[in-house]
């Protein structure tokens, strides 16, 4: 019988606590931030589109405690406590996909859920790739018309990237 793969994630990890106007007012851990809506944390997503406006998709591992095996926005992440959202960016982008990008900001939006709240920073980026996928957070990757993306993909990416998504697309941001 195969063993389950164990968690990856720190559940202990440190997450700065914003109120709603993204003022830091404490600290929490990564499990509690996931578990209640009322601790609003930070987070980030970047995306990543090539010369043919694809947008670059990762698979999480399924060993993520947050929609594992889905779709997520090429690069996400949380930002560290006392850490701006563009060092994260930064920071996060090397991590997952193994490039320096020069990334844009676009915008910072709410994402709600019944489990967590997240102020999340929103940048761009483009790049051809390759790219040197981190396998301990990301099954694999593709890039993907955002067509193909809204047609045949959306029931199979993460709630918060499918916000994401929906945010900067409506504001006309890409």
């Amino acid at each position: 019988m195969k063993k389950p793969q164990e968690n990856t994630d720190n559940p202990n990890e440190i997450f700065d606590v914003v109120d709603e106007n993204d003022r830091v007012i404490g600290r929490a851990t990564r499990a509690q931030c996931h578990q209640n809506p009322n601790l609003i944390h930070r987070s980030i997503h970047v995306l990543v589109f090539n010369a043919g406006r694809e947008l670059f998709l990762q698979k999480r591992a399924r060993t993520k405690d947050v929609c594992p095996g889905l779709w997520a926005m090429s690069v996400s992440g949380h930002v560290d406590p006392g850490e701006s959202y563009l060092s994260a960016a930064e920071r996060e982008t090397k991590e997952e996909i193994g490039v320096p990008l020069s990334l844009k900001y676009l915008d910072t939006c709410l994402l709600k859920s019944e489990t967590e709240t997240e102020f999340s920073a929103v940048f761009m980026a483009e790049s051809e790739g390759p790219f040197q996928l981190n396998e301990r957070e990301i099954e694999t990757g593709g890039f993907f018309s955002l067509n193909d993306i809204k047609n045949k993909l959306w029931k199979d990416i993460a709630p918060p990237s499918r916000d994401v998504l929906a945010h900067v697309m409506k504001k006309g941001r890409i």
